[in-house]
């Protein structure tokens, strides 16, 4: 799919079709995330990926009980990793810019999953002690973003924007 075309078609899917995500997609998913810019090149973030259902449901329980993130056939989980871009970059690597590059994956994988025909939703809403219990995972570990990803069992809406001259301000 022509990338403008991506951007035009990415939406929010929050229903997702009983059919798995065959494995061939969601490597290059993963790929697109590896692929993903990040400051140093230090790729200060970890990408967990569940199918196992008990898991999805206690990540469903951690997301305030949004139910598609139990619905959906695979949840990627973004991790900052604040302790490698710390070596790097110390308290401003570990506080920002290990967010920044766990997001900036994730934000790669939902635009290669609308090319790849695959809907996906962001969640930030969740209870991060409550993701971490879930994965089996310390405190070294920041969760950032919960991306439930699978074929779209609804076409949401296109939603309104906010025209540029709204939110765009050019210092010549």
């Amino acid at each position: 799919m022509e990338f403008f075309k991506v951007l035009q078609e990415r939406h929010s899917i929050r229903a997702f079709a009983e059919r798995p995500v065959e494995p061939e997609k969601l490597r290059a998913l993963l790929e697109a995330a590896n692929r993903a810019p990040s400051a140093g090149n230090l790729q200060a973030y970890k990408i967990y990926v569940v199918t196992r259902p008990t898991t999805l449901k206690a990540l469903m329980r951690a997301a305030f009980e949004q139910k598609f993130v139990a619905q959906a056939p695979v949840v990627l989980v973004f991790c900052a990793d604040p302790k490698r871009s710390a070596s790097s970059y110390g308290e401003r690597g570990a506080t920002l810019y290990s967010v920044q590059d766990a997001t900036i994956a994730c934000a790669y994988v939902q635009l290669a999953a609308t090319a790849l025909g695959l809907g996906s939703v962001w969640v930030g809403a969740f209870d991060e002690d409550a993701v971490r219990k879930a994965l089996e995972i310390g405190r070294e570990l920041v969760p950032v973003a919960l991306l439930p990803v699978g074929y779209a069992a609804e076409s949401p809406q296109i939603t309104s924007r906010r025209t540029l001259d709204e939110f765009v301000e050019y210092v010549v």
